[in-house]
């Protein structure tokens, strides 16, 4: 068989600059759009938006730093990614195929999950919020392994950087809409003299939510289900678990051998500045007394314009200059992005300082986040795309997520200054582990 795999490390293939933008026009490209978008609208409705609502409500920083392990949901899909990847959903396979079934379902769950967020007060029904919130979050996570199997499955290796750019770009509005949307309907919906918590408002905000969702839903009835490998029927459960559960890791544990390590390290660690800080970013706004349609105004302009231009940025220098070196100059911008929230943490209420650091923050994420997802692509192997980008993707999110889960202490003990600095940080060692993966070429697949 064809080697399934690439070095992230080879020299791109030239092309022309109208060959390269070309590959954002194509139909493949477009859909990633609208899925990313269906990709991204849940995991700030689970997490920073939810925190915002929380420290509205007078959940105090500490609890809401500890209510972030729902993320930790996205840490763990690598543990039910061999289903995703390999089994059939009575019914709904039939229909539409193993890929877009199982993003049906899972965006199923998050429709109802949000439902039943819309419909519960945190000041009186928190382990309700909580338990909602966490279906929402086994239903993006569950989502989130079905649609990187499909990207992968939709393309060539060649054109992996445009569809993780269109699909950045979309999860990047998705989380605009799900952040600066929320909190502009929020403000839509407050009564004047009923107070600065009302609880309506919050309903319907996330009433909206669970109806965008209806964007990914639509693009999946759609599109069409990409050519897999057909799967060799089983011929006993043990034959089965050892295709489902052994042979992704052991694949790649054999294309990478000790370096296997390595990778994994800096896929552990790359995000860790961004998640470990944007906990607290909402709680940061309350505090420093933005208002709702203050932090809105400024993510829905600011934020989307630097975002898309991120996004597009490192997925276009990615083609012509290598993912490795985006991904370094990725690290570099999102550490020092978190030095400017630290220096905002000084200015007390500032709308030009939230200005800048904002933009300044969406577009060091739009680039790494490009770069990022073409380098975790460019690792697996499409016997086995689902289960291996779930493992990929769950170590990102494992380590950042439970640091995160403290920082509402951190900052109760040291303040929001330092704790930003901290942030930039823990930054510091991605960028010895990105020069070391620079220089790691994988072995060809076998099968």
């Amino acid at each position: 068989m064809a080697d399934t795999s690439s070095s992230v490390t080879a020299s791109p293939a030239r092309r022309s600059w109208a060959d390269t933008f070309r590959v954002y026009t194509e139909p493949a490209s477009l859909r990633m759009l609208a899925l990313g978008f269906s990709a991204g609208l849940p995991l700030l409705l689970v997490l920073g938006t939810l925190s915002f609502w929380l420290r509205k409500a007078g959940i105090d920083r500490s609890t809401i730093g500890y209510l972030s392990w729902v993320g930790l949901a996205y840490a763990f899909k690598w543990v039910w990614s061999p289903l995703v990847d390999r089994l059939p959903l009575p019914g709904l396979t039939r229909l539409l195929g193993r890929r877009r079934s199982w993003l049906l379902l899972a965006q199923g769950l998050v429709i109802a999950g949000l439902l039943g967020m819309a419909w519960a007060d945190p000041q009186l029904h928190l382990n309700h919020v909580v338990w909602c919130a966490l279906a929402v979050a086994f239903g993006s996570a569950t989502q989130d392994i079905a649609l990187d199997a499909y990207r992968i499955e939709s393309a060539d290796a060649d054109r992996q950087a445009a569809l993780a750019a269109t699909y950045q770009t979309g999860y990047r509005i998705a989380m605009i809409w799900a952040g600066a949307g929320v909190l502009w309907l929020v403000a839509l919906g407050l009564q004047e003299g009923a107070g600065d918590y009302q609880r309506q408002a919050w309903s319907f905000a996330y009433l909206v939510m669970a109806a965008s969702m209806l964007v990914g839903v639509v693009t999946v009835l759609l599109s069409p289900e990409p050519v897999a490998k057909a799967l060799t029927p089983a011929r006993n459960a043990a034959q089965w678990l050892r295709e489902a559960l052994v042979a992704p890791f052991a694949d790649f544990l054999g294309r990478y051998g000790w370096h296997a390590a390595l990778i994994l390290a800096l896929i552990a660690i790359y995000r860790i500045s961004d998640v470990v800080m944007g906990i607290m970013a909402n709680p940061f706004y309350v505090d420093m007394g933005y208002t709702e349609a203050e932090v809105a105004s400024v993510s829905k302009i600011f934020g989307v314009i630097m975002t898309l231009v991120g996004a597009f940025i490192g997925g276009v220098i990615s083609m012509r200059i290598g993912v490795m070196r985006v991904l370094m100059l990725g690290a570099v911008l999102s550490a020092g992005s978190n030095l400017l929230f630290a220096w905002l943490a000084t200015r007390g209420h500032d709308l030009v300082g939230l200005i800048a650091v904002v933009s300044a923050d969406n577009l060091a994420g739009g680039i790494a986040s490009a770069a990022f997802i073409a380098y975790l692509s460019s690792l697996t192997n499409v016997n086995y795309s689902a289960t291996q980008y779930a493992l990929f993707s769950s170590m990102m999110m494992l380590l950042p997520k439970w640091i995160a889960g403290f920082s509402g202490v951190y900052v109760d003990h040291f303040g929001y200054a330092q704790f930003f600095v901290s942030t930039a940080l823990l930054g510091l060692p991605v960028l010895v582990l990105v020069w070391l993966a620079s220089r790691i070429r994988s072995v060809p697949s076998q099968s």
